[in-house]
């Protein structure tokens, strides 16, 4: 990736020394490995331009990083969790009991989902019902939930190839698991007919603990080895299918983009997957993409508020901007974004 420096008084932003002193004179980000590429891209060109050291950004996984964000407050805890997915309001609540009383959610721009495979091999038409049907623990046959035991695509769906069932699916960690199980494994269940036949038979106390109980159910998955859990980033799930040619694994958009030359992607709903269909709304597996900052750390980590205001600049996370060219959708309310960040308002309650 070649980086552009970008002048400071083109960017209007002021690089002054932070006030307070602090041991560590070095931003500190963990977190998601979607929004790691975006993360440092912008940290390597705040380096370039502004009297700071370039953060350290590192990976890990979305809930690794806001766990990491809740250890506390002070110089030996990060300042900044990447994540694909939304806070949980479980990690608020560590967050609070560590003293870290204030957040401040940044939306950086929106993702897809996308669904690829070798480059060499046939092309995939999904459906969620398709994801849902080949590897979730029980299907509906004739009208009962049944343990599944198809072995290829065309089992499921006859339009699809007869090729093995293999993914290659991001582990409990990853934030782009929790959307998969949301938008794709739900959804599915929901198409099948499995989440009617859960929900016939559902445990709970009332209505909102049963339907928990059904989600819980629809993301169970076989444990015959069709779906592998991929803990380590993208570049992990694409060696596995660099090793085994028939597997299909799940790659945020901006990865598959970087690697068309070795992936061929597959349409969900007939939508191709790209920034203009998920800009539109039209494609159905996207989701925003965040970083939560530790408001403690503003006026005490040097350098902080103006990377965190850099970042979602204009020049940067704009339309014509580098994290667009790598990828990333950009977000139609990055100006109410920029607003936030400039008053450094925490988040409120989770809706």
């Amino acid at each position: 990736m070649t980086f552009v420096k970008f002048g400071v008084s083109a960017l209007a932003i002021v690089a002054a020394s932070a006030t307070g002193a602090a041991a560590r004179d070095q931003i500190q980000a963990a977190g998601s490995s979607t929004v790691l590429p975006y993360a440092t891209i912008v940290a390597e060109a705040f380096g370039e331009n502004f009297d700071f050291k370039t953060p350290v950004v590192e990976g890990g996984g979305s809930g690794a990083g806001r766990k990491k964000l809740c250890e506390g407050v002070g110089e030996n805890t990060i300042d900044i969790a990447n994540s694909s997915s939304r806070i949980k309001q479980s990690d608020i609540d560590t967050c609070k009991a560590n003293g870290v009383d204030e957040i401040m959610e940044v939306r950086i721009g929106y993702d897809g989902i996308v669904f690829a495979s070798d480059i060499k091999g046939p092309d995939f038409a999904f459906t969620p019902a398709d994801i849902f049907g080949a590897i979730s623990a029980k299907v509906v046959k004739d009208g009962k939930l049944v343990d599944n035991t198809a072995k290829t695509w065309a089992e499921v769906n006859a339009k699809l190839p007869a090729q093995d069932i293999l993914t290659f699916i991001p582990g409990t960690k990853h934030g782009t698991r929790e959307v998969f199980d949301i938008e794709v494994l739900e959804e599915g269940c929901k198409a099948t007919g499995a989440y009617d036949l859960y929900m016939a038979t559902a445990e709970g106390a009332d209505e909102d603990a049963k339907k928990k109980d059904v989600v819980k159910k629809c993301g169970a998955l076989r444990t015959d080895g069709v779906a592998v859990d991929i803990d380590g980033d993208y570049t992990e799930t694409l060696s596995r299918i660099d090793a085994n040619k028939n597997a299909i694994g799940v790659f945020g958009l901006s990865f598959y983009q970087n690697n068309t030359d070795k992936l061929r992607v597959a349409t969900i709903n007939g939508i191709v997957p790209s920034t203009e269909t998920i800009a539109k709304g039209d494609y159905p597996v996207s989701r925003p993409l965040y970083f939560y900052v530790k408001k403690a750390h503003l006026g005490v980590i040097p350098g902080l508020k103006e990377f965190i205001t850099f970042f979602v600049s204009d020049e940067m996370a704009g339309p014509e901007g580098p994290l667009a060219a790598y990828g990333l959708v950009s977000d139609p309310e990055l100006a109410a974004t920029q607003a936030m960040v400039e008053a450094e308002t925490p988040m409120g309650p989770l809706k």
